[in-house]
């Protein structure tokens, strides 16, 4: 009986360890072989709030300056890489890449590091509580100007550090749920009966509830990085805010920060919520009254507390996988912006994809603003078990319906330079990049 209670006194003390470590990194090759060619990731977080009042980005009625700020905009950077393969994954707390933005930083970011188009993920959580971007000298704001120049500055450093700073490391996924996020196309009634369709709240249209994380490692398991994935627009505050902020996703991000705590960065990333709103959407300012949460702090918590609650509940990472990207610009059926009639002969409308691949993990990024329910049809089709599908990326090219809503139409409908037939085409381009990885 000795010796069964000892090697039992031996198991417990395992596993006790094992619990209190935490997680450790699973490879068929264990760490040795993980270092001399594994997967390696480095990490990385910079401010970019404005130091000047800026003129604020995502509604047209929105005249002055900002005059306040909320809480920080931050740029973060994940840098993968494993066999001389790279991606790299940038998430920001801005509304997106508009007006040339686009390529003027991608070309910066792709030059400076001798980068294909495919292996850079240049992406925006889409707060409207940001600065707007502008490389225009006659119409932008001397402000703005000089903000975008120092962003392009700012994202070149956050980039360098972290692939400066790559070490071998492990990554996992997992899967949860959120209600922040309801259909925004909300059908209304005029006095005669007349049916149209308005920017609202349409708790019964389709959403995509799914929050979906990947956690970064260490090979010892301590914790790293957090990359999230949720589709809803960040537009809690509407046009009478002038407080620079970063809106639900942003305020998601600095919570898990906080709570997961060590310098974990935690990136977010939009889904696909083209008609997607916040439950709360368009708020005048931060409520302060005494007793109440203000409404962007009380759905950034909920959906940053379902990322904490996933993240923790991965207990499997891995080092395994390798890297892989690609790039396409499609030529897509176009239509005129802010009209519903389609012309015979409409120019085709360009739209930036790129996909990635570590392991089972995959992403998808779209350079516009993609309808949740292509943003499904994505996931359905991917060969991976994970999909981000990251809108707001590479691109900003507008809003990209499936084809049933044209009937119906609506602001996302009239506003899309894109015909019906466009999304079907990008669907089938994402699922086939991503087997090609």
């Amino acid at each position: 009986m000795g010796k069964v209670s000892a090697v039992l006194t031996r198991l417990a003390i395992l596993v006790i360890v094992v619990g209190v470590g935490g997680i450790f990194c699973a490879g068929a090759q264990g760490q040795a072989k993980q270092e001399e060619d594994g997967l390696r990731i480095g990490t990385a977080k910079i401010d970019i709030t404005p130091q000047k009042p800026v003129k604020m980005a995502g509604y047209g009625s929105r005249k002055g300056l900002s005059q306040a700020v909320h809480d920080p905009l931050s740029a973060r950077v994940v840098a993968f890489g494993t066999n001389g393969e790279q991606l790299l994954l940038v998430s920001t707390d801005l509304i997106g890449f508009y007006d040339g933005t686009a390529e003027f930083l991608r070309k910066a970011i792709l030059n400076e590091f001798d980068l294909k188009p495919g292996e850079l993920f240049l992406c925006a959580t889409h707060t409207h509580s940001g600065p707007s971007l502008t490389v225009d000298g006659e119409k932008g704001h001397p402000n703005n100007l000089e903000y975008t120049k120092n962003l392009k500055a700012k994202l070149i450093e956050a980039i360098r550090k972290a692939r400066g700073d790559m070490k071998p490391a492990c990554i996992g996924a997992g899967v949860g749920y959120c209600p922040i996020g309801a259909n925004r196309r909300e059908l209304q009634f005029d006095s005669r009966g007349n049916s149209t369709i308005k920017l609202g709240r349409n708790p019964y249209g389709p959403t995509d509830k799914e929050v979906l994380v990947m956690r970064i490692a260490e090979p010892n398991g301590a914790a790293v990085a957090v990359l999230f994935d949720y589709a809803t627009h960040a537009t809690s505050l509407g046009p009478r805010n002038y407080v620079i902020s970063g809106d639900v996703l942003g305020l998601a991000e600095q919570f898990v920060e906080k709570i997961v705590g060590g310098g974990t960065i935690a990136a977010a990333f939009a889904g696909a919520s083209g008609d997607i709103d916040p439950w709360y959407r368009v708020l005048p300012a931060f409520n302060n009254e005494p007793g109440w949460i203000p409404e962007p702090v009380l759905l950034g918590t909920m959906l940053g507390e379902e990322v904490v609650h996933v993240f923790r509940g991965v207990k499997k990472v891995s080092g395994d996988g390798d890297v892989k990207a690609a790039f396409a610009t499609l030529e897509l059926p176009g239509k005129p912006r802010n009209e519903t009639a389609i012309e015979k002969d409409h120019p085709p409308t360009p739209l930036n994809i790129t996909a990635g691949r570590i392991g089972e993990i995959a992403f998808v990024g779209i350079g516009c603003e993609v309808l949740t329910e292509v943003g499904m049809a994505i996931k359905a089709a991917s060969p991976c078990k994970h999909t981000f599908v990251i809108t707001h990326c590479n691109g900003a090219a507008g809003y990209l319906p499936p084809k049933h809503l044209y009937i119906d139409r609506g602001y996302e409908i009239k506003s899309s330079p894109f015909a019906p037939a466009a999304a079907d085409i990008v669907v089938k381009q994402a699922s086939k990049m991503l087997h090609g990885l």
